[in-house]
């Protein structure tokens, strides 16, 4: 995602003599922000006059700017659970009357904020999800989601809006040897976990706890000197790229919300409406592809839900379309990725896929 900045921060001490950030932003609101792969999401839902859709992870706005500029009298329930992007749909509510209606929340939320505007299931024609992290967020140092910019070790989409909510250096602080393990392997699929989360516990009895993302980077580096490694563009990439993946899904338990959102999506989308989903990592990737497969078994991501993978029983083609049978009819046969245009434009761009899908039963 990329848009012009004009961000003031307000840095504040608060009576614990931690810092937070209260961030103001001033966007104009075309050509501010380029979103990913916008013809693709557009080509997906062929938006009609006067259809409704819930854009799921409202950002910056880009997504909805170009579903309202694409056809008359579209409505768009633009949810987020950061506040700073909640007072940028409210922007957009103000130019757009009666067509964007911003809702401040996680995805769990949506169904006692969609109550307030008396929507009913199977009555909503599209919904997009845009995971993870916005640009955004990135590149504020004052939230610590970026590793390329020293800011404390926050990592909380919903920011200070929710008291007490644990930061990534509580997390660090806090969590055990085998617990920061299992969230570094499953959530970053990091091969050097162990020995990241061996040091980051030993580092509790040498120093005072890790505070900043400068710290915890130059930590996982440290641990993880001899490993070179590129991104998907071949260019050199932090050996702590992996570990800040992993706190910042951790700490915003964005793997349920994401798994919770889809249920929903098959719940409040109407029959022949669609879905949309860009995702920027394989975790998220196969959570998609296993709802829009039918497979929505926990944990389970295979062709069967397990309780059918019994080896010792036979069962006949048409009993096996039953079983895995999906309310979903992918729109593509293959996943989407950006053109090479767009990732030259938008290097952030290169790890997206979008999936899309039709309502059918």
């Amino acid at each position: 995602m990329v848009y012009n900045k004009n961000i003031l921060c307000k840095v504040i001490a608060s009576n614990s003599s931690k810092h937070f950030c209260r961030c103001l932003y001033s966007f104009p609101y075309e050509g501010f922000h380029t979103p990913v792969m916008a013809k693709e999401v557009l080509n997906s839902f062929e938006p009609k006059d006067g259809q409704v859709f819930i854009d799921m992870t409202f950002g910056s706005g880009g997504h909805t700017h170009q579903l309202l500029s694409s056809a008359k009298n579209t409505k768009i329930f633009a949810l987020d659970r950061d506040p700073v992007s909640f007072s940028l749909a409210q922007q957009y509510a103000g130019k757009f009357p009666n067509r964007v209606i911003p809702l401040l929340g996680k995805f769990s939320d949506l169904p006692l904020l969609l109550k307030h505007y008396n929507v009913k299931p199977n009555s909503i024609d599209g919904i997009l999800f845009d995971s993870g992290c916005s640009s955004m967020q990135f590149d504020s140092p004052e939230r610590g989601f970026s590793l390329n910019k020293d800011g404390p070790l926050d990592m909380r989409m919903d920011g200070h809006r929710i008291r007490h909510s644990i930061t990534a250096a509580d997390v660090l602080a806090r969590a055990e040897e085998y617990d920061l393990f299992k969230i570094l392997k499953v959530y970053g699929e990091e091969k050097f976990s162990k020995k990241i989360a061996r040091a980051i516990v030993e580092a509790r009895y040498t120093f005072t706890r890790l505070e900043t993302t400068k710290e915890l980077a130059d930590l996982v580096a440290a641990v993880c000197s001899t490993e070179i490694r590129l991104d998907k563009l071949q260019r050199p990439a932090h050996a702590a790229t992996k570990t800040f993946q992993a706190l910042r899904i951790f700490v915003n338990n964005e793997v349920n919300e994401l798994n919770y959102g889809l249920l929903l999506a098959n719940r409040y989308v109407k029959l022949g409406g669609k879905i949309v989903s860009l995702s920027f990592h394989s975790l998220e990737d196969r959570i998609v592809k296993r709802h829009l497969s039918g497979n929505v078994i926990d944990n389970a991501i295979n062709p069967l839900p397990l309780k059918y993978t019994d080896h010792s029983v036979w069962h006949d083609e048409g009993s096996v379309v039953n079983l895995i049978s999906s309310n979903w009819m992918p729109l593509y046969k293959h996943v989407l990725f950006p053109d090479s245009e767009e990732v030259a434009a938008n290097p952030r761009s290169r790890s997206a896929k979008l999936r899309a899908a039709v309502k059918v039963k």
